[in-house]
């Protein structure tokens, strides 16, 4: 009772299969699949520090050229 024979798994996947169709399992798949690749993808990019490439300087808004400066005033 404490384990699952094939015949058990097999009527799961019958029942799934009529349940969901083929073609939706595939999709799910798939979907699945290009989650996994683009998680290792980001993990890859954001682990890669080649020596060459110079670090990211964070731009001073204060000196930034497109940035505005405004002043807000309460009225009286």
């Amino acid at each position: 009772m404490g384990s699952f024979s094939i015949w058990h798994w097999l009527i799961v996947l019958v029942v799934v299969l009529l349940i969901f169709g083929t073609g939706k399992l595939k999709n799910m798949g798939k979907d699945l699949g290009g989650a996994v690749k683009g998680f290792k993808d980001g993990m890859r990019e954001g682990s890669s520090d080649t020596p060459g490439t110079p670090p990211q300087v964070p731009v001073n808004p204060a000196r930034d050229p497109n940035t505005v400066d405004v002043e807000t005033k309460t009225r009286t």
